[in-house]
């Protein structure tokens, strides 16, 4: 049986490469060597061969043992048998490097989601509108470009941790020992030590910046409802994509009128004598006054519908309507002219003519003579 190569000339990178060169490199391989490509003999065993090179050089720890001990350092470290595995096995433990190449899904880390509120009055809600944000996110330092070092000045590797970010220690639990692997704690996992920090971040490679961005809010949104932004959020430190900005929307409170769902509620107040006798009042829409027919009689808290009125639906874009809820109002102070006619209009009302009250009235005194008459018949028993 032959011996297996060296990793690093498997995918043909120097022992010092980046993370980043070791993912270029199997990549690489990977797209000239996979079967469904690459059909020659020999193919399939290649790609095995990057594809278990590049499961070692990718993970810190599994590579600084191989570093330091060869291919002897990775027994029982948990390596994939890549003699018995399938193909397509094994590439799904790789397929966050090939995103739509084969069909697979990039796995890569995003950017920290930011959020914002946005408020909006109904008048927006019924017509959409477009708002400018200003708000301020975590960004990549102007200055150092998010490397954290004095322009000019340069970046060390870590002696600590020879630049894979973790360290192996031993810990000793009574008889038992173990090795454990940690965030270096000098280079804090980033592999590289800056000698002289950027004056502007202070070596964090990030800086607060005030952003701009046009947002469209759509007609018919709820309050509540929120918006995501793509790629206005905060880098990710791979380099992988940003996070997103989340706009949640606040309808603010209308003098006017009150919600549900896509109709609009308004509170009409009128005087007694307009419900008593009718009229035609002016009533607010979100689109200016419109006018309204108020039929005599009308009673208290009576409702009126006017069709399309409302908000839209914010799929559909149909107007819901505005249900007009008349008030009505009696007055508390009246002046001696008024209650004289008052007390004419009252010495010449006529039962009959009010159904309502005669019916309601009727069937009060017909529960208390059941009352009185159940009570007797209990005495007498």
């Amino acid at each position: 049986m032959s011996a297996k190569r060296d990793y690093y000339e498997v995918l043909s990178v120097s022992r010092d490469s980046s993370p980043d060169e070791i993912k270029r490199a199997f990549r690489q391989a990977a797209l000239k060597y996979h079967p469904d490509r690459n059909r020659e003999a020999g193919a399939e065993e290649r790609f095995k061969e990057a594809s278990e090179a590049y499961e070692v050089l990718s993970d810190p720890a599994k590579r600084q043992r191989y570093d330091r001990h060869g291919h002897d350092g990775l027994s029982g470290v948990g390596m994939h048998d890549f003699s018995h595995m399938r193909v397509d096995d094994i590439f799904s433990v790789f397929s966050d490097l090939f995103g739509d190449a084969f069909g697979f899904q990039p796995r890569q880390q995003r950017g920290v989601d930011i959020q914002c509120v946005v408020g909006v009055d109904l008048k927006q809600v019924l017509t959409g509108v477009e708002k400018t944000l200003r708000f301020e996110r975590q960004d990549f330092c102007e200055r150092c470009g998010g490397q954290g070092n004095e322009p000019g000045s340069k970046r060390s590797t870590c002696q600590t941790c020879g630049g894979y970010g973790q360290v192996e220690r031993q810990t000793n639990v009574g008889f038992f020992a173990s090795r454990v692997i940690t965030e270096c704690p000098i280079c804090h996992g980033r592999g590289h030590v800056i000698e002289t920090p950027c004056k502007k971040c202070g070596g964090r490679g990030r800086s607060p910046r005030e952003v701009v961005v046009n947002v469209k809010i759509p007609a018919g949104v709820h309050d509540g409802q929120s918006m995501r932004i793509r790629g206005e959020g905060e880098p990710a430190a791979s380099g992988a994509a940003r996070g997103d900005l989340r706009c949640v929307i606040r309808v603010e409170a209308h003098p006017f009128f009150e919600r549900e769902e896509n109709h609009l509620i308004c509170r009409l107040p009128i005087s007694f004598t307009q419900a008593a006798l009718g009229t035609t009042v002016e009533v607010p829409t979100l689109t200016g006054a419109a006018p309204l027919k108020i039929k005599p009689g009308t009673q208290h808290g009576e409702l009126f519908r006017l069709p399309g009125k409302g908000l839209p639906d914010l799929r559909s874009g149909r107007l819901g309507d505005e249900v007009v809820q008349v008030i009505v109002e009696i007055p508390k102070k009246l002046d001696k002219k008024q209650e004289d006619l008052l007390r004419q209009f009252a010495a010449t009302e006529d039962k009959s003519v009010m159904p309502e009250s005669k019916n309601f009235f009727e069937r009060v005194r017909e529960y208390f003579t059941r009352e009185s008459d159940g009570k007797a018949e209990g005495a007498d028993s």
